[in-house]
């Protein structure tokens, strides 16, 4: 997997709404405003926005493929030095027909996002690339009152300033959709609610396992599934699988049903550990863990199969920035998730 630079000050980078084109509403625009601002005057980042990242809700559902043209211009542009997505959606499977992967795997640069970007990223990984699970231009670099301190240090320590081994800690605080501050510009003074974190959990397995990260959020696999984006058992194996779920607040039968899934795939058979985020909707853990130990502890037989669970990335407040495609290491003993190279060169 190609690694790409790490930013530095001066650096160009660009903005791109590859699914929902809220960020160039009237009424969000702030947002857009707000991260260029951040970027620029607290990072030393150049910002530009692609033609086409806010040109808003309708143009962008009527034309994938100029979502995807903005992508791949992006890609192509030896200046700018990383992408970041404007936010998440539903359908950004529509862009995979104007992709040119030959442009992605000879362009590696850093690529930002979560939810429905979790396409995006399955792209990133068939060209060959590292990928950064996290950090939306709405969600995150454009919180309101400031980008909170648990998501600004991940950002620094991946994208700044890469450590040579970083241990990714769970966040002390946390909060749930039911948290959200609307986005109007009268909020932007109004701090996102704070609640003590749980902290992280074992859910089975003892010791060590160690594998490349790879995955997303478990309600997209469902666009992916019988595509060409979708990685064969054999690029599953050795991996350690992410999941996470989204805010439509996603049944335990669903969860349950995409397990089954990948374990009728051979996934299950193959993959070294599961890493878990925490849910979007408070108290929702309980109903994953009892759905991953009935599947991946009983129907696939691996119990010894090491799960943790309650980590800070996806949908629930706040959130890290998670390489994929670079080696981590679960302990079950201590309790700890790490990252076992520089997320960044």
């Amino acid at each position: 997997m190609k690694k790409p630079n790490r930013l530095r000050k001066g650096d160009k980078v660009a903005i791109v709404s590859l699914s929902n084109g809220m960020l160039g509403e009237r009424e969000f625009i702030h947002k857009y405003d707000l991260a260029k601002k951040r970027l620029e005057e607290e990072y030393g980042l150049e910002v530009v926005a692609m033609p086409n990242a806010l040109k808003g809700i309708d143009y962008l559902y009527q034309n994938p493929k100029a979502r995807a043209e903005d992508l791949m211009d992006a890609f192509k542009d030896p200046e700018i030095k990383a992408v970041f997505c404007a936010i998440g959606g539903d359908d950004t499977i529509r862009l995979l027909p104007y992709i040119d992967f030959d442009v992605l795997r000879d362009n590696p640069k850093i690529f930002t996002g979560f939810s429905d970007t979790t396409t995006n990223h399955f792209m990133m990984f068939k060209a060959g690339l590292v990928s950064y699970y996290g950090l939306s231009v709405m969600n995150n670099i454009a919180e309101y009152v400031d980008i909170n301190e648990y998501t600004k240090e991940a950002m620094e320590k991946t994208l700044f300033d890469p450590q040579d081994r970083m241990e990714i800690k769970c966040s002390d605080f946390c909060s749930y959709e039911k948290d959200k501050i609307w986005w109007i510009e009268e909020n932007q003074k109004v701090p996102t609610p704070r609640y003590p974190n749980t902290g992280y959990e074992i859910v089975q397995g003892t010791g060590k396992a160690t594998g490349e990260l790879f995955g997303g959020c478990i309600d997209v696999f469902l666009h992916l599934l019988g595509t060409s984006l979708w990685p064969t058992v054999e690029e599953w194996k050795g991996k350690l699988l992410l999941i996470e779920t989204s805010e439509v607040d996603t049944s335990e039968q669903v969860f349950t049903d995409i397990l089954r899934g990948l374990q009728a795939q051979g996934i299950l058979d193959v993959i070294h550990g599961i890493v878990v985020g925490k849910p979007a909707f408070e108290g929702k853990m309980d109903t994953y863990k009892k759905a991953l130990k009935q599947v991946v502890g009983f129907e696939a037989n691996r119990p010894d199969l090491p799960i943790l669970c309650n980590v800070n990335v996806g949908h629930a407040y706040p959130i890290g920035v998670f390489p994929l495609g670079l080696t981590y290491e679960i302990d079950c003993d201590t309790v700890t998730f790490t990252l076992l190279e520089k997320a960044t060169e």
